[in-house]
């Protein structure tokens, strides 16, 4: 007998039509958010760069004054995830096998706040919207940082896990 996927776990609770630039204290707080567990790769920090960009660097200081904040990377990289890190003055796991939770989970008992009062941000639906919807943890799905021209095989994964998602049945049509 066939079990049915709960499609529930891949919709978002926020979806952004933007980069998380585009997730702004005023956003944060009608949420009634009180921290943010972050992905790496794509959501802040474009795959193929090594230094955080300076509108990241802004945004992230804005956000630091109103929740706690936390980086959760797939990344296998010490070296690249504890340079964006330091640069970010924020602490940090990787090989965090997302959409598995332990690491995740891991962050948000370190900062000592209600799941639902954290969110997990994200720019995949199959590891970090999944692993945070698994967890209860309010969920936002933004646009890949980056070149959006840019063609990998990183954004034909995203496009499918989307178009997939969406066959499915969750709802991804942008919410801000």
């Amino acid at each position: 007998m066939a079990v049915a996927f709960p499609v529930s776990l891949l919709q978002p609770n926020l979806s952004l039509k933007d980069t998380i630039l585009q997730l702004t204290p005023d956003l944060i707080k009608s949420h009634g958010l009180r921290g943010l567990v972050l992905d790496v790769d794509d959501t802040l920090v474009p795959t193929w760069d090594r230094e955080v960009p300076p509108e990241v660097l802004i945004w992230l200081n804005q956000t630091k004054s109103i929740v706690d904040l936390w980086l959760v990377s797939n990344n296998v990289s010490h070296a690249r995830i504890h340079r964006i890190a330091t640069a970010m003055d924020l602490p940090y796991l990787l090989r965090a096998g997302k959409p598995s939770r332990r690491k995740i989970r891991q962050a948000v008992e370190a900062m000592n706040l209600p799941i639902e009062q954290i969110g997990m941000v994200g720019d995949r639906i199959f590891t970090d919207v999944l692993a945070g919807n698994r967890l209860g943890m309010f969920t936002i799905l933004v646009r890949p940082m980056g070149d959006p021209t840019r063609f990998d095989q990183k954004l034909m994964l995203r496009s499918f896990e989307i178009w997939l998602s969406k066959r499915l049945g969750a709802t991804l049509a942008p919410d801000a």
